[in-house]
């Protein structure tokens, strides 16, 4: 049976500044491990921690732009444009202007599987 999901849950961001999580579909706010759907409203000049996470992220950048460092190369993610990154490749995000996107994570994103840097 159809579930609505009425609002999200604000959750902590990890990073040098405060970034809005609204996390509508995940562990925390539907109770679901198979994905998780998340709009973020990040600040300029925001910058998290790099990871190797246990899941695969779709990132899709709605307003902005969203910076992507990997190992090997440095991705520029304009409005309109998307991102796939790879569960067990090490990755960290920042933002250089005031950017909203999209993530959704297979399976869910959860704390315990995102494995940052310390």
């Amino acid at each position: 049976m159809p579930r609505k999901i009425e609002s999200p849950t604000i959750i902590e961001a990890a990073g040098n500044k405060p970034k809005i999580i609204k996390e509508f579909i995940g562990h925390i706010n539907s109770k679901t491990a198979d994905l998780s759907i998340a709009k973020m409203e990040s600040p300029a000049g925001w910058v998290e921690p790099g990871q190797i996470p246990d899941f695969d992220e779709y990132t899709l950048v709605l307003k902005g732009h969203l910076k992507v460092k990997t190992k090997d190369d440095l991705f520029n993610v304009e409005a309109g444009q998307a991102i796939i990154t790879f569960k067990g490749e090490w990755v960290q995000y920042s933002t250089p202007e005031k950017t909203e996107y999209i993530a959704v994570c297979l399976p869910a994103f959860s704390p315990e599987t995102v494995h940052r840097d310390k």
